[in-house]
């Protein structure tokens, strides 16, 4: 027994010592200016999942709700299950809230208007998507105009966003807005000099107008890192189903971050006016700047719950002389699933 008590403490030993020769080995490594495979391969894995993420949030119906009152259960199988479902439950809050504030809306009469603005692929299109997508699409109304026709360059610059400024009792999400001659325009000399000074002078006064006629504005800046754009670039690339979101013009303002930098800077300088404040929302985290854009756009508005009566279910009517047609069996589209 003694001798068997020896040899187990003799292990420990050469192990440790296998352990300090290994050590130099490891620190040579770190010292490589290498980018992590794991890593990378985690952050694909995520990108990937809130892609997953996407088109679950727009199934929540089929869902399986974990407890009585609970959250829908996310996949399982994901290591940063409990963040995400965190991140869900957070979410649905807000769109009750955000429904709340679509009710008060119409009842009130008023009439809102949110910007979003930022870098290419810095996660606008994302929150756009998950404020309306528990409203009313006749009063919550998404604006993301095409570039402008021949017919549309010879108007008054601000004349083609007008006709999609809300009525009373609607709301109108601008996915990019009169805001890209201080941008895109500026960056790819799609203006000259004097329109863009005349741009500046025009659009502070043009946003106390709308301030002054009873309109809300709220703008929104979304912001990421160099790095991260790019990564988000190379996702898009190599994934079929999201080639389409990439423009010739997001290839160009890649090539040209610095200069978009320096425009986005004189922008938010010179457009910042207490009747229309810009508010800048860190994009890297793309659940996080969902969660705090749609939590600061419900502190700016002062909404508050309407009490609506119990909906009631009629009864349908039966008559004796009614009988439905057969549909004929050759307008049936194939039942493949």
């Amino acid at each position: 027994m003694r001798k068997i008590k020896s040899r187990r403490k003799a292990q420990p030993k050469a192990t440790s010592k296998r352990t300090t020769k290994a050590q130099p080995r490891v620190k040579r490594k770190k010292k490589v200016a290498q980018p992590d495979p794991n890593e990378l391969f985690r952050r694909i894995h995520r990108e990937l999942i809130d892609d997953f993420d996407e088109e679950l949030e727009m199934e929540r119906e089929d869902w399986e709700i974990t407890e009585s009152g609970g959250a829908a259960k996310p996949i399982a199988s994901d290591a940063d299950a409990k963040d995400r479902r965190q991140y869900f439950t957070e979410l649905y809050r807000l769109q009750g809230e955000l429904v709340k504030l679509h009710d008060w809306v119409v009842e009130t009469g008023h009439r809102l208007v949110i910007v979003f603005e930022g870098r290419d692929a810095a996660g606008k299109g994302g929150v756009i998507k998950r404020i309306a997508q528990r409203l009313n699409p006749r009063v919550c109304r998404v604006a993301a105009l095409p570039a402008p026709t021949d017919r549309e360059k010879t108007q008054w610059y601000f004349q083609r966003y007008i006709a999609h400024l809300p009525a009373a009792g609607e709301m109108v999400l601008f996915d990019r807005s009169w805001y890209n001659r201080a941008g895109v325009e500026r960056v790819m000399g799609f203006c000259s000099d004097t329109e863009y000074e005349e741009f500046f002078r025009t659009v502070p006064e043009f946003e106390k107008m709308l301030a002054r006629s009873g309109v809300q504005l709220i703008k929104y800046w979304f912001s990421i890192s160099d790095e991260e754009q790019e990564f988000r670039f190379r996702c898009r690339i190599n994934d079929p189903l999201k080639q389409w979101k990439l423009s010739p013009m997001d290839l160009e303002s890649r090539k040209r971050w610095e200069l978009y930098t320096k425009a986005k800077e004189v922008m938010l300088q010179r457009t910042h006016i207490p009747e229309a404040p810009w508010w800048v929302v860190p994009g890297v985290d793309k659940k996080k700047a969902r969660l705090n854009c749609i939590h600061h756009l419900l502190t700016q508005v002062p909404y508050k719950e309407i009490k609506h009566p119990p909906i009631v279910l009629p009864q349908r009517e039966y008559h004796s002389d009614y009988m439905r047609a057969p549909v004929p069996e050759e307008i049936h589209i194939p039942q493949i699933y």
